[in-house]
């Protein structure tokens, strides 16, 4: 996982390395962000439930644009690695055929379906684009307080899966999911925070976010959820990821 950091991290030096000159223009700024974040899944069907949480990392870019001396347009560049959570198909499901076509690719002997009471374990990795708007206070000594409201696009880059009670596979065992997992996440958030003064151009950012994903991230392709006494039917649930965010970040 650790090779997976390395070509965003050298990216974001690089960028460290040339913000200064970026942003000789004063209503112009630049940043990096370097934000653990803590994941969930979610579900509109009340038998495939949440059942915990992906601790992450967001790494990024931020660039704002000041139209007003305390009021900005933002937007950037990043990626939210280890993304995702944990759904669980409840007792009441006789058998469930999803991730058929990973499992296929994964295992010599693949199972036909899986069993009610199994969880899947959903990780994945976007590219995420914001745009929204940074609300300022005036100054108070060294620091200013914030509030940010994005819109965010995230694009999949990696998704793997692993199936942590079923019982037939390691636990900590992955598989490819991508053909799983929708290519594109939209979402909503809303952030508050502080700035700490470190110069006249240069500030420590520090602050909690809620990320809200609204778009169907989980494939129902070739899905099919079969209980007791019913006709099988598609697995047709929407699958949204939520995130908290400890928001970390520098700017110029």
């Amino acid at each position: 996982m650790f090779k997976n950091y390395l070509t965003p991290c050298f990216s974001l030096l690089l960028v460290w390395c040339l913000a200064p000159a970026l942003s000789a223009q004063n209503d112009i700024r630049f940043g990096i962000q370097m934000s653990p974040t803590f994941s969930y899944m979610a579900t509109d069907d009340n038998l495939i439930n949440g059942d915990g949480t992906n601790l992450g990392v967001k790494l990024g870019l931020i660039t704002e644009y000041y139209f007003q001396e305390n009021y900005s347009i933002h937007t950037g560049i990043g990626f939210h690695f280890n993304a995702g959570g944990t759904l669980f198909y409840e007792d009441q499901y006789r058998t469930i055929k999803i991730w058929q076509e990973s499992l296929d690719d994964a295992l010599a002997m693949p199972p036909d379906s899986l069993s009610g009471g199994t969880s899947f374990k959903y990780n994945m990795q976007f590219l995420e684009i914001p745009f929204g708007l940074t609300l300022r206070t005036r100054e108070f000594g060294y620091l200013r307080y914030y509030v940010r409201p994005t819109l965010n696009l995230g694009i999949l880059t990696q998704a793997t899966g692993s199936l942590p009670n079923s019982g037939f596979v390691d636990s900590e065992e992955d598989f490819k999911i991508s053909s799983e997992v929708n290519s594109f996440n939209l979402g909503w958030s809303l952030g508050a925070g502080v700035e700490y003064a470190l110069s006249t151009n240069t500030a420590l950012i520090a602050g909690l976010a809620f990320q809200n994903g609204f778009a169907d991230l989980t494939t129902d392709r070739g899905t099919e959820l079969v209980r007791e006494g019913r006709n099988p039917q598609e697995d047709d649930s929407r699958g949204k990821v939520n995130s908290f965010v400890i928001t970390l970040g520098i700017m110029f």
